[in-house]
Formats: structure tokens, C-alpha cells, sequence
């Protein structure tokens, strides 16, 4: 497996990995409002490709503030039906959180299940709003967010 930055030439076989891993409608959630508006941030769209060049997992960060403090947004990831189970999931969310933190990233939030997510160091964040509709129980963040509270909004990558 190779681990490489997500290209532009990437994009349409990232969406596609995307579609076939999550539901239909999936471009309705709360999160993808924070997305609309701009690009994610260089460097940390990674792709996971097997040996013969086919796309195993996605992931991707975009840029966001809460309570006016930065921070990335996670999300999408998606491993291929066909390695699921692999640890490819685990792997690139632990080395692009990794790099998020080489980079200077304090903070990171998601949308997602804290059983899951828990194992990263995500842990359920009180205080901080997601766009509607938003189960605050599955909003999590990793990081530094001390005295971080507020709204979540789109922000100008870096």
C-alpha cells in the first residue's frame, strides 16, 4: 500500500470510493454545509492505493472555526468494501492526524461514533454547534479545545 497526498486527478475516483461507502444522500448531512463553500486543506486529503494502483481508502480535512478559533473538520473517510476490516481506516486516520500536528493543527472536530473515534483520542465536545441537523452526542474533537466553544463555520484554508 502507498500513502500520497489526494491529487486533482484523484477527485472523481475519492467521490466515487465516497459514494459506494456511504449511503445515498450522504451530500445532505450537516457537515457537508461546512464543506460547500471551499477547498480542504492541502496536504492533508490523503489516498491509500494498493500495489496494483487501485484506491483502498480516503480521507479528507477542510478548514473551520469554532467560536472564531481554527480548526480542521475530518471527514469524509472511507475504506473500500473490499479491505474493510484491514486497519486501513486506522492507519490513515492516525498518520493525517499525525500530519495535521506537524503542520501546527490544534484542533480537530468530527461527526461520527465515539465507540469508533475514541480509540484516535476523539472524545465528545460540549459546547461547540454544528449546523443543523446534528446529534451533539456525535460531535467529537481531538486536541486542544480548552476553552473552545461556539458555533462551527466554513473558514479560508490556509
Amino acid at each position: 500500500m502507498e500513502l500520497t497526498q489526494e491529487s486533482e486527478a484523484d477527485w472523481w475516483e475519492v467521490e466515487g470510493l465516497f459514494d459506494l461507502v456511504f449511503a445515498p444522500g450522504r451530500e445532505a448531512l450537516s457537515s457537508y454545509r461546512l464543506r460547500e463553500d471551499g477547498p480542504p486543506v492541502p496536504g492533508l486529503c490523503l489516498v491509500l492505493r494498493g500495489a496494483d494502483g487501485t484506491l483502498s481508502a480516503a480521507i479528507r480535512y477542510w478548514p473551520i472555526a469554532v467560536g472564531g478559533a481554527p480548526a480542521l473538520l475530518l471527514g469524509p473517510v472511507a475504506v473500500h468494501p473490499t479491505h474493510q476490516g484491514e486497519g486501513l481506516g486506522g492507519y490513515i486516520i492516525r498518520e493525517s492526524l499525525r500530519r495535521a500536528e506537524a503542520l501546527g493543527w490544534r484542533r480537530v472536530l468530527l461527526v461520527g461514533d465515539a465507540p469508533y473515534y475514541g480509540r484516535f483520542g476523539f472524545a465528545r465536545l460540549e459546547g461547540v454547534e454544528m449546523p443543523p441537523p446534528t446529534n451533539p452526542a456525535r460531535i467529537l474533537g481531538h486536541g486542544d479545545w480548552q476553552g473552545v466553544q461556539g458555533k462551527v463555520r466554513a473558514a479560508a484554508a490556509p
